[in-house]
């Protein structure tokens, strides 16, 4: 109880030691046990006790008191790992290049970069006179921007197109509801402009007018689209959309000729464009929505080029007049293909590029539109990532590409659209030593229970033993047709270099091979997605790449509901699980409309308040399903101002557990109080988490320093 004393000087303090007695339990050695409180709900004639609805009240001093009382016990628990937390985060600083310079792109007379320095947190973005006849000039700090405060993000970042002005949004709490702030980067001056919780924006053609969308204070659904004169009052709404499964955005095609607008659900999507010199003008609506079908646009010269799933799942190619671009008018140029996906289409001046997923693995392909003469752009690594870097110009012969693996470090690439050659601009430095040579890349074929083949890409150090007595480490997501791709870390190397093997299961639910692999991963079909992780753990360790008491498995977010629905099915096959920001009370969270995301989710999730759907999510919900049985050790990550995932759901999920679970295997509950979905902002803050939970990970297979 000594922890506690020093509050009780006030009646404040009081008021804490008082709504930390629910918590329990005093001595941070011991686990807290969080007080029973029956919340009953009933749904479909079925009852369920939620013995712990009540963390959900993030201003209740209880709520927070048992919060701090769970990172207590997690800090006793994890001390005597404390010297190889020091010895691991050093190691990760070692390999990084702390002042560095990222590769300049060009807008207009300009290049732009960001760059870093030693010691500090946060990039600081710069430009200087793409002749070359000036000095750098900072045109945003983000250290000055987080000075005195523990968290700071910037999302939108966008330069008028005379490249006089900046229009930006932060976020300085973690619950992603950004700001926006427009500077003149003539003055230094920031400008009187701004507008709270707006979630995209785009200049128009007059370098005075702003485009954006905002969310709804409690939703955060961005339902709304406004107009902005820079000295104006207040800003002209523009659009609003009713439907609560679809969101609205705003955004500028390549050639800069249109400001787009685009409202979509899971499932479908509706576009408008408008002549971006023309800021009161007429929107064109590109096709009405229709229930299922997708598509995106870009434009160049008089077309508009089109991707449209209503073909076939994976997409199809049509350009369009932008005099009428409805549907009736649309020319085929790429037929429906089953076999490879088009992610999206990148209009050029005298090129498109084709963003194309084939075999699981992501490609680009460029055509020309004079004579249609095509080239693609392909890897030789069995496994890795590739995406489109900055291409902020119109009118050049280079589209900029950002290449990794998991042993090659995230390069960025210069292609030569007419001459289909490439050029490595910067392959990022990793200092210490590293050789790629030194390790081993593989991508196998695990088998599902209903024989649908499971990619999945691993890497190791040269020489690791391949007996089963490897610690391995099995990542996986798989939700919302969002591919897994496999890139490089750095990081990663302090457990290679202990003899780890790490691997990536390419499940169902993800977007590896397009829309089909999403559409076997949900809904109704969501099962797939645990049973295909569970089907690659047992690969990896029948081939002794591993064995069970050695095995780990990582996932956040909807692969923390991967996580918590795999051990609930199959607590025996792992020695340990650690989740970040778990999607695990399901069920209570998808029935709560007034929730961020929930009713979006349906067509991801299905409804609950529909019996059959309702049973789907109740078949494998993890915090439904939890039993008095052993379960694997856990590290549960959390942030309190998580807006994606309530902090709630993994605390309600740990003190259930603890209750339930028969076997004495540490169960952590780790909370940053002081940031959100994505955990800490700042770089050293976030190399000092990992390096927190690699100790975890070392720990549990014996592995000290």
């Amino acid at each position: 109880m000594r922890r506690l004393f020093p509050a009780l000087a006030s009646l404040a303090g009081v008021a804490f030691l008082l709504a930390a007695c629910t918590t329990m339990i005093f001595d941070p050695s011991l686990p807290p046990v969080a007080r029973r409180e029956p919340h009953v709900r009933e749904v479909h004639g079925e009852r369920f006790v939620d013995d712990y609805f009540w963390l959900r009240q993030k201003t209740n001093p209880a709520v927070i008191a048992h919060l701090e009382a769970e990172n207590a016990y997690t800090a006793a628990v994890m001390k005597p790992t404390e010297p190889l937390q020091h010895k691991l985060y050093a190691e990760m600083v070692g390999r990084i290049q702390e002042t560095d310079l990222d590769v300049p792109y060009r807008l207009g007379h300009w290049l732009y970069y960001s760059r870093t320095e030693k010691g500090r947190q946060y990039r600081i973005h710069c430009r200087k006179p793409a002749d070359g006849s000036g000095s750098e000039q900072v045109i945003l700090d983000v250290n000055v921007l987080a000075h005195g405060g523990k968290f700071m993000s910037v999302a939108e970042f966008e330069v008028s197109d005379d490249g006089n002005l900046l229009a930006y949004t932060t976020d300085n709490t973690g619950y992603r509801q950004y700001t926006l702030h427009v500077k003149d980067l003539r003055s230094g001056r920031t400008l009187p402009d701004s507008a709270p919780r707006v979630t995209s924006l785009a200049w128009a053609a007059d370098n005075r007018t702003l485009f954006f969308s905002m969310e709804d204070e409690t939703t955060k659904r961005s339902d709304r689209v406004f107009r902005h004169r820079l000295g104006d009052a207040k800003p002209t709404q523009i659009f609003e959309e009713k439907d609560e499964r679809f969101d609205a955005g705003v955004g500028r095609t390549r050639s800069g000729a249109y400001v787009t607008l685009q409202v979509s659900s899971h499932t479908a999507s509706e576009w408008r464009c408008l002549d971006a010199k023309n800021v009161t003008g007429e929107w064109m609506l590109i096709a009405p929505r229709e229930a299922e079908h997708e598509y995106g646009l870009d434009h160049h010269d008089g077309e508009f080029f089109i991707w449209s799933n209503k073909p076939g799942r994976n997409f199809a190619l049509y350009t369009a007049p932008v005099t009428d671009p409805r549907p009736a008018n649309w020319k085929l140029i790429l037929p429906h293909r089953a076999d490879l996906m088009i992610e999206s289409v990148m209009c050029f001046a005298d090129h498109y590029v084709l963003v194309e997923r084939e075999g699981g693995l992501p490609q680009f392909k460029v055509t020309r539109y004079a004579d249609g003469a095509t080239h693609a752009i392909r890897f030789p690594e069995p496994t890795y990532s590739a995406s489109p870097g900055v291409n902020a110009e119109y009118h050049t012969g280079k589209f900029r590409y950002g290449y990794s693996s998991l042993i090659t470090p995230e390069s960025v690439f210069d292609h030569d659209l007419e001459g289909a050659t490439d050029k490595l601009l910067k392959r990022q430095p990793v200092l210490g030593g590293f050789d790629p040579t030194n390790y081993v890349s593989e991508r196998v074929l695990a088998p599902a229970l209903d024989g649908t083949q499971v990619p999945v890409s691993l890497v190791y150090r040269r020489g690791t033993p391949r007996d089963g007595s490897a610690p391995l480490l099995l990542n996986g997501y798989g939700s919302y047709g969002i591919p897994n791709d496999a890139n490089y870390s750095s990081s990663r190397l302090s457990l290679l270099d202990r003899g780890f093997v790490f691997a990536i299961a390419h499940i169902r639910g993800g977007g590896e091979f397009g829309k089909p692999w999403h559409d076997a991963g949900k809904m109704a079909k969501k099962v797939n997605t645990f049973t295909d992780f569970i089907a690659a753990a047992e690969f990896l360790v029948n081939g002794r790449y591993t064995s069970r008491d050695r095995l780990i498995i990582t996932g956040g977010s909807a692969g923390g509901l991967l996580m918590g629905a795999t051990v609930n099915l199959r607590p025996n096959l792992f020695k340990a699980v650690v989740t970040y920001v778990p999607f695990v009370d399901v069920l209570n969270t998808m029935l709560d409309e007034s929730l961020p995301l929930t009713v979006g989710e349906f067509e991801e999730w299905g409804n609950p308040a529909k019996a059959e759907e309702y049973r789907w999510m109740r078949a494998y919900c993890p915090y439904t399903n939890l039993a008095a049985k052993d379960y694997p050790a856990m590290l549960v990550k959390t942030s309190l101002n998580d807006s994606q995932v309530m902090y709630w759901e993994p605390a309600k999920y740990v003190a259930r557990l603890r209750a339930l679970k028969t076997d004495k295997n540490p169960l952590l509950l780790h909370v940053n109080m002081a940031a959100g979905h994505g955990g800490a902002s700042g770089r050293y803050d976030h190399l000092e988490e990992t390096a927190f939970d690699y100790a975890f990970m070392l720990a549990q297979v014996g592995i000290h320093e």
